[in-house]
């Protein structure tokens, strides 16, 4: 892919007023509709100089998702160090998420991280960045599209690999009927995850669509299938809560299924360290969000292209079970794994 070089970073003024300018590092929560837009500004005069880039990070995160804080925490790091004038903006929407993206072209942004769960609605907003030179890279989904989007850099999990390796856990634990919990429909990471699983586990795989912003409505559709089908013996879910969820689940349904999940959290640590989850797969979201911001950075400073511009910059998987829970701990409960 051909890559034009580096503008140098921006002198422009900052952006509208709506758009809260902080000083310092903010550990906050995901914003969604609505207030949708936060500025974090790093220190002056760090490796930024004295003359600040501007980037905006822009996620599909929903309010409250503490993983959407984990990017959010790597992120504001990132910009802090590189002092980074850093905007981050969300939305569960694609197509309140599109809009998104279009405010940072308008702002004129001098970099925008997003997330490609839904590439096809992204599309029109990545062209009018680029056709606005600004550089654009992407992050925790769309790893099958982001080159083709013309993205600058990628920055995650490989979803489909994640899979396939969790349907090779499941084969080791003699597992036989896996229900796959899908809570956001259309979401292109989650449907390659329980794809991956089907591709090599030699047991029976099965996908649950759940309505992920309700947790009460989840808890219940699970509940419900176990009831239904005593012969499913795990539950993989898709997020580090939502395996929480399917321990009520399997609970109130009387259900021998184990739990196993994607993505996690200082709460899932817990779960895992009881073992009421078995294992959870880290993609390490605090550092997804911390590449992306110092890739452009690094990118807008010194030309710098991570992957070459051709490969993605894995952060994942790896197993957290058990035996090595302990290792991460730790950093999952000062929030940041």
């Amino acid at each position: 892919m051909k890559t034009p070089p580096p503008p140098s970073a921006s002198h422009r003024p900052v952006r509208l007023a709506a758009l809260a300018v902080v000083a310092g590092l903010l550990v906050a929560g995901c914003s969604a509709s609505g207030d949708r837009s936060e500025s974090t500004t790093g220190s002056v005069g760090k490796a930024g100089g004295s003359s600040r880039i501007k980037i905006t990070m822009v996620t599909h995160g929903a309010k409250g998702d503490a993983f959407w804080d984990l990017v959010r925490r790597g992120a504001e790091a990132a910009a802090a160090k590189d002092g980074v004038e850093l905007t981050y903006a969300s939305d569960p929407d694609a197509a309140g998420q599109a809009e998104l993206v279009r405010d940072a072209v308008r702002n004129k942004a001098d970099g925008i991280a997003m997330t490609l769960a839904k590439p096809q609605a992204m599309k029109a907003p990545i062209a009018a960045a680029r056709a606005a030179d600004i550089p654009v890279v992407g992050i925790n989904s769309g790893i099958d599209s982001w080159q083709s989007e013309g993205l600058l850099e990628y920055f995650g999990q490989d979803e489909s690999v994640a899979g396939q390796a969790v349907g090779n856990k499941l084969d080791a634990l003699k597992v036989k009927h896996a229900l796959c919990v899908i809570h956001e429909r259309g979401n292109v990471g989650l449907e390659a995850r329980c794809a991956g699983v089907k591709k090599t586990f030699g047991g029976r795989t099965e996908n649950l669509y759940v309505e992920g912003t309700d947790a009460t409505a989840t808890t219940a559709v699970i509940t419900a299938r176990l009831r239904q089908d005593p012969t499913i013996d795990e539950v993989v879910t898709n997020g580090a809560q939502f395996a929480l969820l399917a321990v009520k689940s399997v609970r109130a349904s009387a259900s021998r299924a184990e739990v196993a999940t994607f993505d996690l959290n200082k709460n899932l640590v817990k779960a895992v360290r009881n073992g009421s989850v078995q294992f959870a797969v880290d993609q390490q979201p605090y550092l997804q969000g911390y590449l992306a911001v110092d890739g452009l950075w690094l990118y807008r400073t010194n030309g710098n292209i991570s992957g070459g511009g051709v490969s993605p910059v894995l952060t994942g998987p790896a197993f957290v079970t058990k035996a090595n829970v302990a290792a991460v701990a730790k950093f999952a409960a000062g929030g940041t794994r």
